[in-house]
């Protein structure tokens, strides 16, 4: 057996077990009707005749477990603030003399950690660069692009809105034909050399273009052929990107951005700030991970299992968010649930083991929160989130979350030397 499982046996016999058959034969009867009795009347040995003993077994241990699982709770309460998941109940033997079964407990494990004081980690300094800064102008310029028809030839970037059809060996086949489908030149959404055959061309014109289908297309009777695509040009549109001027920055409605410069310090606050967090992030994750290496602990299956279905929960929410169920996920990607925890579980194990360290640190360090910091604190955050206090306790899951959450950003701070 584990280090960290505790199992509890328990047998009950005698008067208490025939007591729960009892018990559990008023129940049952009351919902069955037996031919020559009232429904719920007939005796207990003319039940037990015609749907043998064994039928009010599961009733009786129901009835037995509840009642020793109140008096185990009462008998272990140090074991219970141990306890990393609810105790589980295996039933040993069970029959008209009597049941046996045991409480499982699943405690939390031992933690040998390694020297958390001494950790040789360091953290990246956040910078932003010119490019960085220009890249992120430039998209935001491309988002606020306008496709403008154009009477000229068609140039790369261009939009061209076509008829095609294709044939191999003067022969149509299935998939190869569209018709005012806007297509950009140079984005490589068609076979290559497709795209670039169009340019030159105008609106109106019409042209056979002819490509061949690469050796590893998804489509295995047009892998390596040679086709011929009758194209049609309905348009020509060009893509206009905005200029940084005064009509720029009006459309993009940032406050205090009215030039190329305050845009350019506000986009590398914000790069700056975004890379700080990131960073920050990374530095404890490698603390952790520092820490983690030179660090013993047995941690429970249970634990792993529970931390998974925390995270497909949150990855039901995620998709949710952006219209899609976990079932369609499942067959988008051709995957079920056990594939997804068998991708997910070594980021649930470290994920467990992190948690456990932080909480031995605490230990280690003493480290306890007063009832008045804490309520304090969600006072804070209350306000932060636009709640009542008591609103955002509910929310949140009460005080003790508070105080656990402050404890582990104090051991954080153990761990990075700031204590």
């Amino acid at each position: 057996m584990a280090k960290n499982v505790k199992e509890i046996e328990i047998k009950v016999e005698g008067k208490d077990w025939a007591s729960a058959l009892d018990k559990s034969f008023e129940k049952n009867s009351k919902k069955i009707k037996i031919d020559g009795f009232r429904q719920g009347k007939a005796p207990k040995d003319v039940f037990i005749k015609k749907y043998g003993e064994e039928s009010l077994f599961m009733d009786a241990a129901d009835m037995v477990i509840d009642k020793a699982y109140e008096n185990m709770l009462k008998e272990n309460k140090e074991d219970l603030e141990k306890l990393v998941a609810r105790p589980d109940v295996s039933i040993t033997n069970i029959d008209k003399d009597g049941i046996s079964f045991k409480f499982i407990l699943t405690l939390r494990p031992e933690v040998k950690l390694g020297d958390y004081k001494k950790l040789d980690v360091k953290k990246e300094k956040a910078k932003v660069t010119k490019e960085e800064v220009a890249e992120v102008i430039e998209n935001m310029r491309q988002r606020y692009a306008e496709d403008v028809l154009k009477d000229g030839e068609i140039k790369d970037g261009d939009i061209a809105i076509i008829d095609f059809e294709g044939f191999i060996d003067g022969k149509p086949f299935d998939g190869g034909k569209g018709e005012n489908y806007s297509l950009k030149i140079g984005s490589g959404t068609f076979i290559p050399g497709f795209e670039e055959q169009l340019i030159g061309l105008k609106s109106g014109d019409e042209k056979d273009v002819v490509v061949t289908f690469p050796e590893d297309y998804h489509a295995e009777d047009l892998k390596g052929k040679e086709a011929t695509f009758k194209v049609k040009i309905h348009e020509v549109k060009e893509v206009k990107v905005p200029e940084l001027d005064k009509e720029f920055f009006e459309d993009l409605g940032m406050e205090g951005i009215d030039s190329k410069e305050t845009l350019e310090a506000q986009i590398s606050e914000n790069l700056l700030t975004g890379k700080e967090a990131e960073f920050e992030n990374k530095y404890l994750d490698d603390l952790l991970e520092a820490l983690a290496k030179d660090t013993e602990v047995d941690i429970p299956e249970v634990m792993i299992n529970d931390e998974l279905d925390r995270m497909i929960s949150q990855y039901e929410q995620n998709l949710k968010m952006q219209g899609i169920t976990l079932e369609q996920f499942y067959q988008f990607t051709n995957s079920d649930e056990s594939a997804l925890k068998d991708q997910m579980k070594p980021e649930a194990e470290k994920r467990v083991k992190h948690r456990l360290i932080l909480e031995e640190v605490a230990k280690e360090e003493k480290i306890e929160i007063p009832d008045e910091e804490a309520s304090a604190e969600a006072e804070k955050l209350s306000k932060e989130y636009q709640m009542t206090k008591d609103e955002f306790l509910k929310t949140f899951g009460g005080l003790d979350i508070v105080k656990y959450d402050l404890k582990m950003r104090k051991a954080i701070d153990v761990l990075k030397g700031n204590e």
